[in-house]
């Protein structure tokens, strides 16, 4: 495990204080989930990002031609 000094706004460092008291841990624990909560997202919207990069709205339509093709109805919730 690693050392970092982290300087905060006092007004920020207080309400860290606070929710980690709500939350029964240490300010370390409480800055550190929120980090890697704050990764995960970032991470998550690079992966999304790169994934739709490679769409094909031609070869989407076509999918969804074959699926109208088959005469059913769309479940409830999803008719467009």
């Amino acid at each position: 495990m690693s050392t970092i000094s982290l300087r905060l706004p006092e007004s920020l460092h207080k309400q860290a204080r606070e929710l980690a008291k709500q939350e029964d841990i240490s300010i370390n624990q409480l800055i550190s989930t929120a980090l890697a909560e704050k990764m995960s997202a970032l991470m998550t919207r690079d992966y999304l990002n790169e994934r739709a990069s490679r769409g094909n709205r031609q070869k989407f339509q076509r999918v969804l031609k074959k699926v109208r093709s088959q005469g059913r109805p769309p479940i409830e919730g999803d008719e467009l």
